[in-house]
């Protein structure tokens, strides 16, 4: 199975970065966390992005705050999906993240979650990944019973208490 790479800018986005580990885990997928910046170690990033296929990565993850620019800088440097997770932080409470994450120029896409969406990246890793693993598409499958099963039985358990 290829490996998803997780790239944060700063050790302050490890509390969403957890969310995606945390899930990869729960979904058996193998991992790989670094912290490079695209602003104060560029050519550790570059160095990452291009050879990350040639490593065993099937997919990477970007999360950054901010100027956010580094889902953007690694995708510049691989054919390989990206996927940005836009962080809190500065004046717009992540707003600006999502912003600098999602507004790509053609050729270079980046495919952006929530801000502080690390769940849903890795998920979005999983089901990229699955299209040609189908252990990993069965589980996918899995969770998403679970997690309606999980939803019917609080309906159920409102309706009791009204």
């Amino acid at each position: 199975m290829k490996k998803v790479g997780i790239i944060m800018g700063s050790d302050s986005d490890l509390p969403i970065v957890k969310k995606a580990v945390d899930m990869l885990k729960v979904l058996e997928i193998p991992f790989e966390v670094h912290i490079y910046s695209a602003h104060r170690t560029p050519a550790e990033a570059r160095d990452f992005a291009v050879n990350a296929r040639a490593n065993g990565f099937g997919v990477l993850i970007a999360a950054a705050g901010m100027a956010a620019h580094l889902a953007g800088a690694i995708a510049a440097n691989t054919t390989l999906p990206v996927i940005g997770i836009p962080c809190k932080g500065g004046m717009m409470d992540g707003l600006d993240a999502l912003l600098a994450t999602v507004q790509m120029p053609t050729g270079i896409p980046v495919a952006t979650v929530a801000v502080g969406g690390g769940a849903n990246a890795a998920l979005l890793a999983a089901q990229i990944l699955a299209v040609s693993d189908t252990a990993l598409a069965a589980r996918l499958d899995a969770r998403r019973a679970a997690d309606a099963a999980a939803v019917l039985e609080k309906d159920a358990a409102v309706m009791e208490k009204l």
